[in-house]
């Protein structure tokens, strides 16, 4: 029995030393799991923080590229650093801004971000772009007298397939930035600068419904088209990259002309499957200062006001040319191509395009003479003006269209028009002698250019003129001096501008891109010019148009430009 009670008890021993030993291996295990739950959850969590560190480093860099005027110049610039970082409780990122190359002619840029905590990295890297708009203004307000601005409606009958943006005025008390009469269609998305709500209430109770269609967003960055510099950067880099045989500095050679204002005339035709351009440098432009000071909208911006001072400008009424301007090449038929060259930054050239430069004015329009129509673009082209384009004819571009007339993808026919001054659509009716108080002065070595259409068949010579009643303008159109619209549109009653022939309401047809400063009156409802109906040529936001004039401030990532990984 003695025996048997020690194996017994042995045996027990056993099975406690293994059950400890069990059990010790279980609560090892179980320790283990806690940790590696725990490890694991520490980990998710830094890693987690890391990504929002280096999310943190991208918006920032993004933050920092929408306060320069001019990004290309800004990255070649010693006084910007690409770099930066940022360093929050539990974690710290680096990031560095850098151009990528071009997509057309629209710049990329790369985001490189990479964000710590703890042993764990996160890097987010991007391709973004400047965003391309389609309508952005500085105010949806137009110069009434120096230094006063009217609000500038939307209204029945317009159609505005384009997405539009305006900036935030600041105005005190704070109202609506965007005026509305009756119920124009918007029929893309609206963004606007300012908040929807004031101290009042909701500012766009009362008109949200017409936003149906494309939605529209508040609190949006600023365009820059109301910032001298960043116009001024551009047009600089544009005159550096433009051929000499396509910068222009005209005189005004007629200087007995009544407010003679130098100018460059362009006209645009195909001939033989070839797109060409006649240049006549050294024209004069009849200008025709209107007296009475509240008599028309004809304003543009004071240079270095910063856009809080405007002045009267004098509006086209004719021109001339020097009768000897073919024998001294002053007037000159080229090809389009012959004007193209390739923007370069970081050693990346962007693809080539035609590029035109003028100190001076520009008339684009002519009398039909050459090309059996309005104006054709065929080709890639930019005209830079550092003073205002006047518009004297429908201005299209050649080339496939949908059923909706707008360029199909793949067309690669484009025009941009950028002006440091106004874009204006002439009143050809100015030129009338009933108009400018007697027969128009032409001097003895000089000629007159007939533009548009004549009123008369039987005088196709005529002064007596007229445009389209639908004009078109096909066209990226920045205006850096003010507004873009039609000239002489009355303010009282004064009389009348002469768009067509017609006594029917004239329409001005936009496709392609519109930024200005500051609004330009098209059309008084009901009385005088123009109704709007402007569209987005969307083939703009694939870079096809020649050199940098993007304004945007506001950065995105490009298509499938998003990446984020670990390290």
């Amino acid at each position: 029995m003695h025996q048997v009670g020690k194996r017994r008890r042995a045996s027990v021993l056993v099975l406690v030393v293994v059950s400890l030993v069990i059990l010790t291996a279980l609560g090892l295990g179980l320790l283990t799991v806690s940790y590696g739950v725990r490890y694991q959850a520490i980990a998710a969590k830094n890693e987690a923080v890391a990504m929002l560190a280096a999310e943190a480093g991208y918006e920032h860099a993004v933050y920092r590229m929408s306060q320069q005027p001019d990004m290309l110049a800004a990255l070649s610039d010693n006084k910007f650093d690409p770099r930066g970082s940022l360093s929050f409780e539990n974690s710290t990122c680096e990031y560095e801004i850098s151009f990528h190359q071009f997509i057309g002619s629209r710049p990329i840029y790369r985001i490189l971000s990479k964000g710590t905590s703890g042993l764990f990295d996160r890097t987010v890297d991007v391709y973004v772009v400047q965003a391309v708009g389609g309508w952005d203004m500085g105010m949806c307000r137009v110069p009434s007298s120096s230094a006063m601005t009217a609000p500038v409606n939307y209204a029945d009958g317009e159609v505005l397939d384009i997405p539009i943006h305006i900036n935030e005025l600041k105005d005190s008390p704070d109202e609506r930035d965007i005026y509305i009469k009756g119920s124009p269609k918007f029929l893309d998305v609206v963004e606007m600068g300012e908040s929807r709500v004031s101290s009042m209430g909701d500012k766009y109770a009362e008109v949200i419904g017409l936003f149906n269609s494309g939605g529209i967003y508040f609190d949006q960055p600023d365009n820059k088209i109301t910032n001298e510099d960043s116009v001024t950067t551009r047009v600089e880099r544009f005159e550096k990259s433009t051929k000499k045989d396509f910068k222009f500095k005209p005189k005004a050679k007629a200087k007995e002309l009544p407010y003679a204002q130098p100018a460059v005339q362009l006209e645009f035709f195909v001939e033989g499957g070839v797109g060409k351009v006649r240049i006549t440098d050294d024209c004069t432009v009849r200008g025709l200062q209107q007296a009475i000071d509240d008599w028309t909208w004809d304003y543009r911006i004071t240079p270095g006001s910063d856009g809080t001072k405007y002045e009267k400008y004098p509006i086209y009424a004719y021109h001339v040319m020097p009768k000897d301007a073919e024998v001294t090449g002053e007037r000159k038929v080229v090809n389009i191509e012959d004007a193209y060259v390739s923007q370069e930054f970081g050693g990346v050239q962007a693809e080539p395009g035609g590029q035109i430069f003028v100190e001076g004015n520009v008339v684009i329009g002519g009398d039909l003479g050459i090309h059996n129509g309005a104006q054709v673009l065929k080709g890639k082209m930019t005209v830079v003006a550092t003073g205002n384009i006047w518009i004297a004819d429908s201005v299209t571009v050649d080339g496939l269209r949908g059923m909706d007339k707008m360029p199909l993808s793949g067309n690669p026919n484009i025009m941009g028009l950028i002006s440091q001054g106004v874009i204006r659509v002439v009143d050809p009716g100015m030129s009338d002698a009933d108009e400018i108080g007697g027969k128009p002065d032409v001097p003895a070595d000089h000629q007159y250019v007939p533009i548009g259409l004549s009123d008369s068949s039987l005088d196709p010579g005529s002064y007596r003129r007229h445009l389209p009643s639908t004009t078109v303008i096909e066209s990226a159109l920045t205006v850096g001096g003010g507004g873009f619209g039609a000239e002489n549109v009355y303010r009282n009653d004064h009389g009348d501008r002469e768009e067509s022939s017609g006594a029917n309401q004239d329409m001005l047809l936009v496709r392609g891109t519109l930024s200005e400063a500051l609004r330009g009156v098209v059309g008084l409802v009901d009385k005088d010019g123009y109704l709007k109906h402007y569209y987005l040529d969307s083939r703009l936001l694939e870079g096809i148009l020649p050199s940098d004039f993007w304004l945007r401030g506001k950065y995105i990532p490009a298509p499938a430009g998003w990446h984020d990984y670990r390290i």
